[in-house]
């Protein structure tokens, strides 16, 4: 990985902690994710004529990815309705990665070595003890936690999904703009079907979120998608959930969440094993 894939990769993951903790700070999560879903659409629409098409060899991992991300964004927003951004967040994007070297070692028979097996049981430990981390109120928060877990499943399947989407398709935006595009269609559908008034919402009181939080998603994801061309999928994937520590500031410093101990430990735990994988697995 180059210099500047490395910064690129590392400003992504500051955007997309911060559209994150917009959607998590919203009055009701559910316009607040709509309207960052929803406001990757304009930008998508106007970079749209100036990249050239995706080949047809990725029109599987568009469809796949469109699901994916739908089930990713369904789980994020019920972890978010019972957990902190300092619980929920670490817990999402730590096991990510851990999950994809599970994945590798267990159904792809990849041979992992010492270190790389540290790097496995330290994020487990950060991930358990993170399920044990009290909220708010004082209240263990274990459902929080195992939503939050299956959300990592889905972000694993989709960067997987993407990264490959991506270098099928020859052009890494002109396969996202389709997929931010297909994503919005989506959540349009969802929450005509779900929540009526929540479109209403995000037209009014979701508007800061639909331009910031939108454009903020767009651009980090925009850049991790091309990130996944230049360097190996699970590098990129790894060195994204640098995340967490920007995650667990704003949460402190900006949503007023409860510090302790326990979410400083726990939080750099999952990430020093996110490190361990990043620079021992490639």
């Amino acid at each position: 990985m180059t210099t500047a894939v490395f910064f690129i990769v590392i400003g992504a993951a500051l955007l997309h902690a911060t559209w994150n903790a917009l959607v998590k700070g919203g009055a009701d999560v559910r316009v607040s994710m709509g309207a960052v879903i929803l406001g990757n659409v304009p930008l998508a629409l106007v970079i749209m004529p100036f990249v050239p098409l995706p080949a047809p060899e990725s029109i599987p991992f568009l469809v796949a990815g469109l699901v994916l991300h739908m089930g990713y964004q369904l789980f994020l927003l019920q972890s978010y309705r019972l957990g902190d951004l300092t619980q929920v967040y670490p817990i999402a994007r730590g096991s990510a990665p851990l999950i994809v070297a599970l994945f590798s070692v267990i159904v792809l028979g990849v041979y992992l070595t010492p270190v790389e097996l540290m790097a496995i049981v330290v994020i487990g430990a950060g991930i358990l003890s993170l399920s044990l981390v009290r909220r708010a109120d004082g209240l263990r928060n274990g459902h929080a936690a195992l939503l939050a877990l299956v959300t990592g499943g889905f972000i694993a399947s989709y960067s997987l999904v993407d990264g490959m989407g991506a270098r099928h398709a020859g052009t890494s935006l002109g396969y996202y703009c389709w997929l931010a595009i297909g994503n919005g269609v989506v959540m349009t559908l969802y929450l005509m079907f779900t929540s009526p008034t929540a479109l209403r919402d995000i037209a009014g009181k979701g508007r800061k979120t639909f331009v910031i939080g939108g454009s903020a998603a767009f651009i980090a994801y925009a850049l991790v998608t091309w990130a996944f061309t230049q360097a190996p999928i699970a590098l990129v994937t790894a060195l994204r959930e640098t995340s967490i520590v920007f995650a667990l500031l704003i949460g402190v410093f900006f949503l007023k969440e409860r510090l302790d101990l326990g979410k400083v430990f726990s939080t750099m735990t999952t990430l020093l094993g996110v490190v361990l994988l990043r620079f021992y697995k490639y």
